[in-house]
């Protein structure tokens, strides 16, 4: 796996900026910054594993990972990356934990345009300046999303083996009684090693997994459908277990724009019905 190159980073200033594309499949080896970072993805989608934690980022999503987090990267789809890096001094007030918040206009329009001043080295010291203090604002104001997976750690590779086998194909249609012949163990030491090493069974873990692809196909603009055949769900069953975990269809998931958005879109669009149901 290739290593991550961060840009010079002078310490005067107290913030970097970095854009750069990868290819899909690409995983970047577990590597740490001094500085804390915002991983974001202006188009694609990341699976970002740090500590014993993936978070799955979609498009509008972006990860804080404070200086020193030891974390690996793989590119889910083709990735347009903008990365942002701060000094501690500057973001002290910050979470100290890892995590995914949704990214929204101002926020992604702020970003977008530090990566490109660094990267031409064009512009205003001012504003620049100006626009490091108000990105670090709005990381603190943005709402954080929750689509992270508990990964084991390598003292059972039975556990392990088993979960990277239902990350590399989350399809219901291969049972946790075929997953546990596959590497030798039991059912029911399987399933006592996930709620003890996990916080969770099986089935709530791999739906979490199968959320992650869903949205990833999602934003790659996959159908509703084919997505839901490759998890072997029936496409009614899917998009039932998708608004149930996630607050909004499928279908009224916009790549472009957040969860939330796509919520309240839900919500505008089932009301009126609602309204003339109640006057019939």
């Amino acid at each position: 796996m290739p290593k991550a190159r961060p840009p010079e980073l002078r310490d005067a200033a107290g913030a970097g900026a970095l854009a750069r594309h990868y290819p899909r499949g690409l995983r970047i080896e577990p590597h740490s910054h001094t500085w804390a970072q915002v991983l974001y993805a202006m188009s694609g989608v990341m699976w970002v594993e740090v500590g014993r934690e993936a978070l799955v980022v979609p498009p509008q999503r972006a990860v804080w990972l404070p200086g020193g987090t030891p974390h690996s990267i793989h590119m889910m789809s083709d990735v347009e990356m903008r990365n942002l890096y701060f000094h501690e001094r500057n973001v002290g007030h910050l979470s100290r934990r890892s995590d995914v918040f949704e990214v929204n206009g101002l926020l992604r329009e702020l970003i977008t345009s530090i990566a490109e001043y660094e990267r031409t080295q064009t512009g205003d010291e001012a504003y620049l300046e100006a626009a490091y203090r108000l990105a670090v604002l709005e990381l603190g104001r943005a709402p954080r999303s929750s689509l992270r997976i508990a990964l084991p750690d390598a003292s059972d590779r039975r556990l392990e083996a088993l979960c990277r086998a239902v990350i590399a194909n989350p399809s219901i249609a291969i049972s946790f009684e075929q997953h546990a012949a596959s590497v030798g163990a039991s059912v029911r030491t399987l399933a006592r090693l996930f709620t003890r090493e996990l916080g969770v069974g099986f089935a709530e873990w791999r739906r979490q997994v199968q959320l992650a692809v869903a949205v990833s196909g999602l934003a790659e603009g996959r159908s509703v459908s084919s997505i839901a055949r490759e998890l072997g769900f029936q496409p009614s069953s899917f998009s039932d277990m998708f608004r149930r975990e996630l607050g909004a269809p499928p279908t009224g998931f916009d790549p472009g724009g957040t969860l939330g958005e796509a919520a309240a879109a839900s919500v505008a669009a089932v009301e009126p019905e609602q309204a003339k149901s109640g006057r019939g």
